[in-house]
């Protein structure tokens, strides 16, 4: 299951967030989103388990806990939306 950690400070680390849900189960995959240009943080992440029970567990024991002064907030991921491809020469 693909977590979506929301309210994230910036100096929150993907080492972090790993060791936050690893009490929880096994952890595949941890992504803070960062800005481009700058690397700064954008205030979320996600954070993958390959077990859904365990996910679920960690969810709620989770979800609205601190974090390095911020209360984290937890959800299911969505699948990114499918966007229109842009072609060359295209108006929209």
């Amino acid at each position: 299951m693909n977590i979506h950690v929301g309210n994230l400070g910036f100096n929150v680390t993907e080492d972090d967030l790993k060791a936050l849900f690893s009490s929880f189960g096994e952890v595949s995959a941890v992504n803070i989103v960062k800005e481009r240009s700058s690397g700064q943080s954008k205030g979320f992440g996600f954070v993958e388990m390959l077990n859904n029970s365990e996910a679920d567990k960690a969810m709620k024991a989770l979800n609205g806990t601190r974090l390095k002064d911020q209360l984290i907030k937890l959800s299911q991921a969505k699948p990114p939306a499918k966007r229109p491809r842009r072609g060359f020469g295209s108006r929209y």
